[in-house]
């Protein structure tokens, strides 16, 4: 029975990520920024420079101010109408669809988390990235089922000083998540999994099925938690075979490049890297 279970279970979870409209392509993946590279401007500027770098999606974070003008305001799931109708009109604007929220901590407090989840339904976001409360993972099941919105659980690097800190490890976000709904999963950081002296090759396929979303980075180094982001192909993450796994495997996005380096200059960096995913083709067979 379980052979026959497998593929369906692969079936639906694919099926889900036909919210996102093939115009948010970028070459064969849907791909963008996670508006952290941008962290140091705000959201609306966010979105015009993920235009700009050639990216088709963007995922917020909870804490980026809104615009040039009102600095003062921060767009989160606590913001009013006028300010979730504001930021859909830009990326109207900008021709850029929303896909994920986070990375926010959820599963300890119910309403909080309905709140994140009314947040991603009213945004048209399809993802909720977290770094949860895994004794909560009851409650945000039943919220993913209700708004049919996916979880996708987040890595950090590993931390030698905090061993209770496990999700960098792609066999235990597998053990929380494999006999649960198929709409939680997680969100593949491979850049940390870098720093943390794994293969994001490998990762990939142990969470093959369960990827959500990924975080996309290539660094100067392998195995050091202190590497830093260069443009993509030309750094030690294999770019290349990421992406040829992904694509072997049917995933077909979302990439968001999540450029840490050079904050306020990487515009150039981030374009090349999205040009990079855009001219990938797998290997003729």
């Amino acid at each position: 029975m379980k052979k026959f279970l497998l593929p369906l279970l692969l079936l639906a979870v694919a099926g889900f990520a036909a919210t996102i409209p093939d115009t948010a392509k970028v070459g064969q993946f849907y791909a963008g920024c996670q508006a952290y590279s941008f962290r140091m401007f705000t959201v609306m500027e966010a979105i015009e420079k993920t235009a700009a770098a050639g990216g088709k999606t963007i995922e917020f974070y909870p804490k980026q101010k809104l615009s040039p003008e009102q600095k003062d305001v921060v767009f989160n799931h606590e913001s009013p109408p006028e300010v979730i109708a504001a930021v859909k009109a830009k990326l109207a604007e900008q021709g850029i669809t929303a896909v994920g929220y986070g990375v926010i901590k959820i599963g300890t407090d119910a309403a909080a988390d309905r709140k994140v989840f009314e947040f991603c339904k009213t945004m048209g976001i399809g993802i909720v990235i977290t770094e949860p409360d895994v004794s909560g993972l009851d409650g945000i099941e039943s919220l993913v089922k209700e708004f049919d919105i996916k979880m996708a659980i987040h890595n950090h690097p590993k931390r030698p000083l905090d061993r209770s800190y496990l999700f960098w490890d792609p066999n235990y976000v597998l053990e929380l998540v494999k006999d649960r709904d198929p709409r939680m999963g997680a969100c593949a950081d491979v850049g940390h999994w870098v720093r943390s002296g794994l293969n994001p090759v490998d990762c990939i396929r142990i969470l093959k099925g369960r990827i959500f979303d990924s975080h996309m980075k290539d660094l100067t180094e392998f195995g050091n938690p202190k590497a830093h982001d260069l443009p993509f192909g030309t750094g030690k993450s294999d770019i290349p075979a990421i992406l040829a796994e992904y694509h072997a495997q049917g995933y077909p996005g979302p990439l968001h490049v999540e450029y840490e380096h050079n904050w306020e200059t990487s515009l150039p960096e981030i374009k090349q890297s999205l040009e990079f995913i855009k001219n990938w083709k797998p290997e003729a067979k």
